[in-house]
């Protein structure tokens, strides 16, 4: 009995788009990590990289339920002695909306170097506008 064993030349990747404008965080972000992560194809294995490649549009307008706007923080240290820094999701998304959905992502894929593989295949934007156009259209048209 023979088991069909997945290298990386088996493997095809895709382009995906997908719209943040009026998702919740969390929503979202489960979907883009499974996305990322390959858990969608059927020749998922754990220990290889099967995902696709993701690119998220209107990061600044994704939605959170209940009071998360003002209660959420995110916790940075800079290493040095009284180097916390502190920020509320408000805060975050005024400065650099990309990094709330990133953090959410980054919390939901494996903790090792395939994590760091994955996550060089999101590409996150604020706005509407993205360097991908070629990439997704040739998904489309195939």
């Amino acid at each position: 009995m023979n088991t069909n064993v997945l290298s990386h030349k088996d493997i095809r990747r895709a382009w995906h788009k997908i719209d943040a404008k009026g998702k919740v965080l969390g929503r979202l972000a489960t979907e883009v990590a499974t996305l990322l992560m390959g858990k969608h194809k059927a020749q998922y294995v754990p220990y290889l990289d099967t995902g696709d490649f993701v690119v998220v549009v209107n990061a600044k307008e994704v939605k959170v339920t209940g009071k998360k706007e003002s209660q959420k923080t995110y916790f940075r240290h800079s290493g040095y002695p009284s180097g916390v820094r502190v920020q509320t999701l408000a805060e975050v998304r005024n400065s650099k909306p990309e990094e709330i959905i990133k953090h959410a992502i980054k919390g939901m894929v494996p903790k090792s170097k395939l994590g760091k593989v994955m996550m060089k295949k999101l590409h996150i934007f604020a706005g509407n506008e993205h360097n991908f156009k070629q990439q997704l259209k040739e998904v489309q048209s195939a």
